[in-house]
């Protein structure tokens, strides 16, 4: 068995954040129901890039966070709508939304009124400035939450201005935030048989992820400048152009250093006492960084990497998307599996990065058709008979 078997969440989450959350916590095991628009479901179904099927496109940006999960219409403006989900927030352990604040209160499916009927329920609410504070009510996206928590104030070349990382990490990391506050809270409620209220704003976790530019801040009193590749507290820590026009990056402390300097022939500052340590190196950046970066210059990509790897330096390629999916330490680990999808055929995707021993892997199932669970849902958990799911459907309120 996985080890969220039993647990069930129930996903009102649209777009990246919090169905990436749930996509993990659905293939490590748990029963993820995800709500849809009638007709149209989650957006991000219309979302780029899409793959071109013999029976219908599908879009990539959908399949991506959505695998392992079941998928039911659900009209939630619908006075009928919001009683299932009422119902169903009733036969589940966790209510999954991020909805703007205060939206679904008119709809009686916040979590004041669900928890006053399931006292044990886990209502997570994942919005981007939280549910208090004079933000409460501003809108945000990915780059926002970016530029606003500071990680793009971090991020970009010497002396250049402000870039954002090549991923969505303000929506990536909110997902880690949002799986990591379910599965402490289902462990709490173990110990208490209570539930609970998660308000996880999207910006805390930004801010959350400060760490040493913040204790950088709270000791130095600096703030960080822009340093692109390089750390700002530790020498070597970099990328470095190779002779073939490929990057390496280095990362060593101390005990690195000297033989570093032996594999680029630079013998000489392998044995000068006043190089050995970090804090010596870090006082004279340019001018270590400048001879570091001539002596890799003369080595090729993957002979400065066979050096590093015999002498135990840590050191990896900067490898793009291409080399990465087909590496062959990727390939051994099992990082990207195939499913079968009934309108494209087989397509691939990156697997949740867990192996376990004592548990089955996580699993690694294709995502759902708009609705394709809704009436087997209903029936299973609701008892709802055909005749009260046609009415339900007559009326556009699944």
């Amino acid at each position: 068995m996985r080890p969220l078997e039993g647990v069930s969440i129930l996903d009102l989450s649209r777009v990246l954040a919090c169905p990436f959350a749930s996509m993990i916590l659905a293939e490590l095991g748990a029963t993820v129901i995800k709500v849809e628009q009638p007709g149209s479901g989650d957006e991000t179904r219309g979302f780029e890039p899409v793959v071109e099927g013999e029976v219908e496109d599908v879009s990539a940006y959908y399949l991506a966070f959505n695998r392992s999960k079941q998928s039911i219409t659900v009209n939630l403006r619908s006075p009928e709508g919001q009683d299932v989900v009422r119902r169903l927030a009733g036969t589940v352990d966790v209510v999954l939304e991020n909805f703007p604040v205060g939206t679904l209160a008119k709809y009686g499916l916040d979590y004041a009124s669900l928890s006053a009927l399931y006292p044990q329920l886990v209502y997570v609410s994942c919005t981007g400035f939280g549910m208090t504070g004079p933000y409460a009510h501003r809108k945000g996206y990915d780059t926002v939450f970016q530029a606003m928590g500071g990680i793009m104030s971090l991020t970009g070349e010497r002396g250049g201005g402000p870039v954002k990382p090549g991923l969505p990490v303000a929506d990536l990391t909110s997902g880690l935030w949002v799986a990591i506050g379910i599965l402490a809270t289902l462990a709490g409620r173990q110990k208490t048989q209570a539930g609970c209220h998660v308000d996880f704003s999207m910006f805390d976790g930004q801010v959350g992820l400060l760490s040493l530019a913040a204790a950088r801040w709270f000791t130095l009193g600096e703030v960080p400048q822009r340093l692109g590749t390089e750390h700002p507290g530790r020498i070597p820590s970099a990328a470095f152009v190779c002779s073939d026009g490929k990057w390496v990056q280095i990362t060593g402390s101390d005990q690195h250093w000297q033989p570093l300097c032996n594999l680029l022939g630079l013998e000489a500052w392998a044995e000068d006492s006043t190089l050995a340590r970090n804090a010596d190196r870090v006082r004279r950046r340019e001018e270590v960084m400048a001879g570091l970066s001539k002596a890799i210059a003369r080595l090729s990509r993957d002979e400065l990497c066979r050096r590093c790897d015999a002498v135990g330096v840590p050191a990896g390629p900067i490898l793009n998307v291409d080399e990465v999916l087909n590496n062959e330490h990727v390939a051994a680990r099992g990082m990207v599996d195939t499913y079968e999808h009934p309108l494209i055929g087989s397509f691939k995707g990156v697997r949740v990065p867990f192996r376990f021993k004592g548990f089955d892997d996580p699993g690694f199932d294709r995502p759902p058709l708009l609705g394709e669970h809704t009436d087997r849902i209903l029936a299973e958990r609701l008892g709802f008979m055909p005749a009260q799911i046609e009415a339900l459907r007559s009326a556009r309120a699944i």
